[in-house]
């Protein structure tokens, strides 16, 4: 054996390996792949990593030198030399340019000056309520107007509120001097206005079961001093109104509503069934009392509506009520004691129609609270002074 065919570093011997001399397998039915392998067009050729190893084994290999540490500790591992960092190469300082891409950039249009809404004339003093849509009325209301110019949101009820209050009053004051019967039938459509007009007023609309709550505490007193009689008209009026708070905390604790809304609603209910009841004091006091603090909220309901300054109207209002119930109480023997009755009257008559004038009116509150105020605030005075003076 040769040393050129014996290979002493990988042991390859020709005589003792195994050569496979037959057959294998008909590979002329199989194609070839073309010489650019998977890479298709355009894709260039891997290139190969590693180098070409010998295709036949009898190829004379060359061995590796044999190891000398004497030779090894005269070579010295070469110096590395030392580092040099590349120098940074700094970019010309050049203008930006956007690239080319065929399409010519558009200079940025200026902000264009969008030009202000025609701010919508202020309506006329005089220009009234506007008509109800079902979106809501678009007009600010002049209760909102003077929110937002600091001003007192007070509407007063007007002309028209306080002829309706003084053809209430002057049918109480004919109708009590008929008898408690004629004096009821004026006496519950003030009870029926005045428990639609208080939950109006508190924006509470609509308000069905309270409304009837309050007016069904009113027909109750009512019906309790008819029965009783007038010397009996304290017990007959205190007592449904106690009974009346009760139920109204019972309707507003079946309410589904937040807890803040049942507060509201239980407020506004028991402020309304209250004003409603204490109403029936006209029906408590003597005819003459009914009759002069009646005809005294009348004269003063229309006097405060007159175009005169607040200060001046409300003086002139307490002297022509204090002048009219004067006037009655001589005609049906009260005398002096009648201007100090009328006098009470309007006191209370002015505040109710103070009342229906704040915050938010409209005017179906005027036409209901507006209304009804001035007479409900006062019967109670007329009811005490009446049994006090008579």
């Amino acid at each position: 054996m040769s040393s050129d065919q014996y290979d002493p570093y990988t042991g390859y011997d020709p005589e003792r390996t195994q050569q496979w001399e037959g057959p294998t397998w008909d590979t002329r039915n199989h194609a070839q792949l073309p010489e650019t392998g998977t890479a298709g067009a355009g894709y260039p050729q891997p290139q190969a990593q590693h180098p070409p190893q010998a295709q036949h084994p009898q190829q004379a290999q060359q061995p590796y030198p044999a190891y000398d540490p004497a030779q090894a500790q005269q070579q010295p591992y070469p110096q590395q030399a030392a580092y040099q960092p590349y120098p940074q190469a700094q970019a010309p300082q050049q203008p930006y340019q956007p690239m080319a891409t065929g399409v010519r950039p558009q200079p940025v249009p200026e902000p264009q000056q969008v030009p202000e809404a025609p701010q919508a004339a202020a309506p006329e003093a005089g220009a009234g309520y506007g008509p109800a849509t079902v979106a809501g009325n678009a007009r600010v209301t002049d209760a909102q107007r003077a929110r937002l110019e600091g001003r007192s949101p007070i509407i007063e009820p007007g002309m028209q509120p306080a002829l309706l209050t003084a053809v209430l009053g002057a049918l109480l004051a004919v109708a009590a001097p008929l008898g408690s019967y004629a004096l009821v039938v004026p006496l519950v459509v003030l009870q029926a206005v005045t428990a639609a007009g208080w939950f109006r007023l508190n924006g509470m609309w609509p308000a069905r079961q309270g409304i009837a709550l309050a007016f069904l505490g009113g027909l109750v007193a009512d019906v309790a001093v008819l029965a009783a009689g007038r010397d009996h008209a304290p017990a007959a009026i205190i007592g449904p109104l106690a009974v009346w708070v009760i139920l109204s905390l019972v309707l507003q604790l079946r309410s589904h509503a937040s807890p803040d809304e049942r507060m509201y609603g239980l407020m506004a209910t028991v402020a309304s069934s209250a004003l409603t009841i204490l109403a029936t004091g006209y029906l408590g006091a003597t005819a003459d009392a009914v009759s002069v603090g009646a005809a005294a909220v009348a004269v003063a309901a229309v006097v405060r509506a007159l175009p005169l300054p607040t200060p001046v109207s409300v003086v002139i209002s307490l002297l022509a009520a204090a002048g009219a119930g004067y006037a009655v109480g001589g005609m049906n023997g009260l005398g002096t004691n009648g201007a100090v009755l009328g006098a009470a009257a309007a006191v209370c008559a002015l505040i109710g129609h103070r009342a229906a004038s704040y915050d938010y009116p409209s005017r179906f509150v005027h036409f209901t609270a507006g209304v009804a105020l001035p007479l409900a605030a006062a019967g109670p005075v007329v009811w005490m002074l009446g049994r006090a003076l008579g």
